[in-house]
């Protein structure tokens, strides 16, 4: 029997294919990558575009609030955050964002519980890639803080790099940000997310050179 037979179903998203969808904001739309819940309460992944000059009414976030700005810049009473920049809001935090030029987000709600997470804001094009134990991978490290279970990172694999085969004891989540990376079970271009069960075994190659989000645990 194969291993992949015993686990929970892979979610594979391709952004592209999928609409933009309106939001409760006049000028911010939306593509769910996943979503479990109630309609605007559940816990959701989704690509979320502002349109120059909109903006959201001041609100909270339980269970706290995950962004990665894309394209354009993101701004909230707090500061302005251009492509690059890693936000993590802990849960019950608020704000009131809006973007002048327009912006596209990664965005997570309602994956951050509990109290004492730190509140981040961190400009990724201002980190060093740090090479790992793998040769031609490389690390920016976002976030992993003691106790809580998160490990979030951009990762880089360099032009014909192939790794050995990686295991996720507790899920993972991706999110091909530039280039394309395959393993025995598919090709996954640019704006495809990827959800892994846990358990889950693959052997990720990259012919060209990417980089992608990774969410472990």
């Amino acid at each position: 029997m194969n291993t992949h037979d015993l686990l929970e179903p892979t979610l594979q998203v391709d952004a592209k294919s999928l609409e933009w969808q309106a939001s409760p904001a006049d000028g911010v739309v939306r593509k769910r990558l996943f979503h479990q819940g109630e309609t605007e309460s559940g816990t959701v992944t989704s690509l979320v575009r502002y349109r120059p000059g909109s903006h959201f009414d001041r609100h909270y976030h339980p269970d706290g609030e995950e962004i990665l700005v894309l394209e354009g810049v993101f701004s909230d009473e707090h500061g302005d955050y251009p492509a690059g920049s890693y936000l993590l809001n802990p849960d019950g935090s608020g704000h009131r964002p809006f973007s002048e030029p327009g912006c596209l987000l990664l965005v997570k709600l309602r994956q951050y519980p509990g109290q004492g997470r730190a509140q981040l804001a961190i400009d990724t094009g201002q980190m060093a890639w740090q090479a790992l134990d793998r040769p031609g991978v490389y690390r920016k490290a976002l976030y992993r803080q003691a106790g809580f279970p998160e490990r979030i990172s951009l990762i880089q694999l360099r032009p014909g790099t192939c790794l050995s085969p990686l295991y996720h004891p507790d899920g993972a989540e991706i999110y091909i940000l530039e280039g394309a990376v395959t393993d025995e079970h598919g090709h996954y271009d640019e704006g495809c997310f990827l959800r892994l069960p846990a358990g889950y075994l693959h052997q990720p190659c990259s012919e060209h050179g990417c980089i992608l989000y990774l969410k472990q645990g």
